[in-house]
Order: structure tokens, then sequence, then C-alpha cells
């Protein structure tokens, strides 16, 4: 039902004031593309405003709070089913390859070794690469139709490719094309998020993310039962199913998704004028600059807290995926057959979901951030503590938990913070790109940090250069010493040797 809105045509000479914010959901982001900094004061009032010589944006209507918030809304119910839909789809296409391992997906494809570390690592190479060159293109094409739901129909015809691999380099040019493809969806998903950059409105949109961990063990429980029909095995039917759903959403998402305010059929002529009003001057006098300039781009490299967003960015991405990708080999570790190991990743991401909303609710109402990564980072290493020790298998599981509630209910916050300090869309747009694809390098070093040979506690020997060196030195001054040969340097030649002599030991 359209919104009544009077008019501003009836009070030309009418001074205009700002309100205070009307808290609103998610969707209102999707349609402005400017980032607003979190305001402690009222706004003054003017007696002329810039817009008022903007002849596009002179007849903009003026909305009560409780018509603003019925705007609002009738925009979330549009577009949140739909936008959360494809975002919990996104997470579980990327991550359901560790529950495929379960079901027939190494023996199959003879993934021994690093093998398959390498297939999850080559996800993340384009994935990467890719993310700020999609968040600079999303205003020539299209966010909405072209670079999310094009590409996430792309993304399924990929994933149902997975079912097709039958070897290791089949397998890692699938996971290659899927980062290249997933690279375009999820700045374009996350347009609504750095346009205010609340962190309950990036929960609403990370929520599902979070639950598709949950959905992805139910789902391939259920698939797993399907091992031997048409002459596939469980983790076939699985990258077929998932990706066929994946396509059946994106099919979807072309006839719910609209591009501006200014195509948004759904609203009245009037809804369109006010929201692209709240877009150009809703929390500037000023407004924003619309047009792309380079020096946008350099303005993001050149602040200091994009560089340490980053590694902020890095420090939770990698726990994140760390425990996506291999929570059902760490639980299979524990003693468990397949389906039980498959039903038991459900709980962990049942209690991150809910402690996720709570952290984002907590941080919009105090306006901090900091505490709340904290406490997720906190509780991260307290999960890998318990995880790497000698401690039961059923304390193990239970740390899992503090693993993926941290990692997860940091997420939101993280994203929102770098938003909240960053103003000028295209800035903004570059810096979050920046923060989001660099920080998803950490789970390329993720990817390759459980081996199958650290079972069933994961810790990485890695061994250096000079440990190798020692090694070897210490080998042959041993069979020197069982033959009873000489040495066979002087005194002053092992001086010239130096570090190259060969009883000179590297400290570690």
């Amino acid at each position: 039902m359209a919104v009544t809105l009077p008019s501003m045509v009836e009070q030309p000479n009418a001074e205009r004031t700002f309100k205070a914010p009307v808290p609103r959901l998610l969707h209102k982001n999707f349609f402005l593309s400017s980032c607003r900094f979190v305001m402690t004061s009222e706004r003054k009032h003017h007696e002329e405003r810039p817009e008022d010589s903007d002849s596009n944006l002179k007849n903009v209507p003026m909305l009560t709070p409780e018509q603003e918030r019925k705007l609002w809304r009738k925009i979330d119910l549009r577009l949140m089913p739909i936008l959360s839909l494809m975002y919990l789809f996104s997470f579980l296409d990327r991550g359901n390859i560790g529950n495929a391992k379960l079901d027939g997906l190494v023996t199959q494809l003879d993934l021994t070794g690093n093998r398959y570390n390498i297939a999850l690592t080559m996800f993340f190479i384009p994935y990467c690469l890719f993310e700020c060159p999609a968040n600079l293109v999303l205003k020539v094409f299209r966010p909405s139709r072209r670079m999310a739901s094009s590409n996430q129909f792309h993304m399924g015809d990929i994933y149902d490719a997975h079912e097709l691999s039958e070897d290791i380099p089949q397998l890692v040019g699938v996971r290659a094309c899927l980062g290249f493809a997933e690279a375009g969806l999820v700045p374009a998903l996350l347009c609504g998020i750095r346009d205010t950059c609340c962190n309950i409105e990036s929960a609403c949109l990370l929520a599902p993310a979070t639950m598709a961990g949950a959905f992805s063990g139910l789902l391939a429980f259920a698939i797993g039962h399907m091992n031997g029909i048409a002459a596939l095995e469980g983790w076939s039917w699985i990258f077929l199913l998932e990706g066929l759903a994946t396509i059946v959403v994106a099919i979807i998402a072309r006839f719910v998704l609209v591009d501006f305010p200014n195509t948004a059929t759904f609203l009245t002529p009037e809804e369109r004028a006010f929201v692209v009003w709240k877009k150009k001057y809703d929390n500037s006098s000023v407004g924003e600059e619309e047009g792309f300039a380079a020096r946008h781009v350099l303005a993001a490299f050149r602040d200091w807290q994009v560089w340490l967003q980053i590694l902020i960015a890095i420090s939770i991405i990698g726990p994140l995926y760390g425990i996506t990708l291999f929570l059902p080999t760490i639980i299979q570790s524990f003693g468990h057959d397949t389906p039980i190991s498959q039903l038991l990743t459900v709980p962990p991401y049942v209690a991150a979901t809910i402690t996720l909303i709570i952290f984002a609710y907590y941080s919009d109402k105090l306006k901090m951030r900091f505490p709340f990564i904290l406490a997720g980072l906190i509780m991260c290493l307290i999960g890998l503590s318990i995880n790497i020790s000698t401690a039961p298998n059923g304390v193990k599981y239970f740390g899992t938990f503090f693993i993926v509630i941290g990692s997860y209910a940091a997420t939101p916050g993280a994203i929102s913070w770098l938003g909240n300090n960053l103003s000028g869309q295209y800035k903004r747009g570059v810096g979050m790109a920046l923060q989001i694809g660099i920080g998803n390098f950490s789970g390329a070093i993720s990817a390759v940090i459980y081996r199958s040979q650290d079972s069933p506690r994961f810790i990485l020997r890695a061994r250096s250069g000079a440990h190798r060196i020692n090694a070897h030195r210490d080998a042959a001054e041993r069979l020197v010493m069982e033959r009873g040969e000489k040495v066979q340097y002087s005194d002053e030649e092992l001086r010239e040797l130096g570090d190259r002599a060969p009883d000179f030991r590297y400290t570690l």
C-alpha cells in the first residue's frame, strides 16, 4: 500500500528542518549509496539548503517519523528476504566443500597430501584480487542484477561443475572460477551495509551467512543418504543440488531486486523522490560527490585506518574460514562417523547466529564497535587453545563453539566500524573493498594450515630451512663418528667456512 506523502510544493516558503534519524532496517541501505557518520548531536536548522537549488529535488515531500518508518519497512519487506537468501547461498556454496570432503570427495579424486588444501586456496586468489574492481564497477553495471543475480547465476553453474570434476586439476579450476564469480556478488550485497554501516544492519545480512553453516551440515546429512543414486557419490549430489538451488535463487532475484531509488517501480514517485533526497542530503548540508575521480581511490589507499582495519579483518577472517572449511573434519577426528559429524556441525552455527545478533544490537545501542570485536577475538583464542590441547574430545567439541561464535560474531562490527569512519561513496567503496579483499587472503592461509598429517590437534609444525640444515649436519656428524673417520677440515679451514662449517649450528 502506498504511503500518503504531503508535498512541499504546497508550502514553498516553509522552513525545512532536519529530523532525528529514525531506526530502520537493512534495505533502506540498499538504496542509499552514501555512508553517513554517526551523529552525536542534533543537526542545526538551515533556512536555505543546497538541494533547494537542485531543480530535481525541489519537490521533495516531507514525511512524519511514522510515515518514514512505513516507507523503510516497505523497502525492507521487498528486499530483505531475497538478499538474505542470496547471501546464505553464497556462504553455503563456498563452505560446503568441507562437508563434501567427508562424503567421498577425497577418496574419489585422490586428494592425498596437500591437494585438498591447494584446491581450497585457489578459491581465494581470484576472489580477493577482483574484490576491489568489482566495487568500482557497481555504479556502471547495475549492482542488483548484473553484479548480484547474474553473478550468482554463474556461481550456481560453476558450483554444479564441481560435480563433474574428475581429478585435482579440474577441481582446482572450478574453485578458481567460483572465487571469480563470488568476487562480484559480495560487494553488491554489501552495498546496503556500507551505506550506513550500522552494526545491527550488517548483522541482518551476515546472520544468514552464519546460518549457512548450520544448513550446510543438515543438508549434507540428508544428501549423504543419496550416495549411489545415478552412480553418483554423496559429494557429487551435494554440489549438484545446492548449485541448482543457487540458480533458482538467482532467477528469482532478477525479478525482485531493483538498482537505484529512481528505478524502484514498487515505490510511488513521491516515495522515490524522498529516498533520492535521503541519499544525497540526509546527513550532510552539501551532499556527497557523485562523480568518480582518481583522488577518491588514492584517498582510500593513503588512509591509515584502512590498513589498520585490514589487520583486524585478517585476525577475524582467518579463524572464520579455518573453522568453516574444516569443522566437519575436526569433528570427525574426534572419532565420529560421517553422518554424526555432519549433524554435530549444526549447533555451533546456531549459537553463533544468536550471539551475532546480540552483539550487533548492543554494539549499536552503545555506539561502540571495538569491545565486541575484542570479545569475539578472545573467544576465538579460547576455542583454539582448547583444540590444540590434550583435552578430551567432548571438551574440544565445546571449544569449537568458541571459535565459530567468536569469528562470526565479530565480523559485522569489523565491517561497520570502517564504514562509519570513511566519508564519500567512492573512498568508502574502495576502502571497504581493500579491507574485505586483503582480509580474505587470510582465508588462503587458513586453507593450508589444517593439514591431514597434523590431525587430530592440527598443530602446524613448520620446519624452517635453518632447522633442516642443523638436522642434516647432525646426521652427517653421527655418520662420521660411526665410521670412525677423521676430521676432514683443519682449524683454519673451519674458520674460513664460518657458518657453512659442518660443526656450526643455527640458533632457532
